[in-house]
């Protein structure tokens, strides 16, 4: 079932992009600006562009609902039922190892590097 909405979502995906291409600009712009407007007004312009702006919605709101049914439909990932991974179930079964002690150290004090100069005081 989730595979056929996603199927469809790609299809609603791509109808509204070309939906959006085709589509002229509202303004004009650069185009109307160097004189290039004129040719907008062939017969049928109007109604074609509301037709591309109706179904742009249409689309749309489509989409919108395709993905919330996904949503609603794939019963997604729980916290207590996810497989632990091959990696997380080796770690989880290799021993702890203790922090190796100089002779030096005091326990629960930071190793010193060694080879390095002390600081004058």
């Amino acid at each position: 079932m989730t595979s056929l909405f996603v199927i469809l979502i790609a299809l609603v995906s791509l109808l509204l992009m070309l939906v959006v291409l085709v589509q002229s600009p509202k303004s004009s712009g650069m185009g109307g600006a160097l004189g290039g407007s004129g040719s907008n007004m062939l017969g049928g312009v109007k109604r074609t562009s509301d037709f591309l702006e109706r179904s742009t919605w249409v689309l749309a709101f489509t989409l919108f609902a395709l993905v919330l049914l996904v949503n609603m439909f794939n019963p997604g990932v729980e916290g207590n039922d996810v497989e632990e991974s091959a990696m997380q179930e080796q770690m989880d079964e290799a021993p702890v190892e203790a922090p190796v002690q100089t002779p030096n150290q005091a326990p629960g004090q930071p190793a010193q590097p060694t080879g390095l100069p002390e600081s004058a005081e």
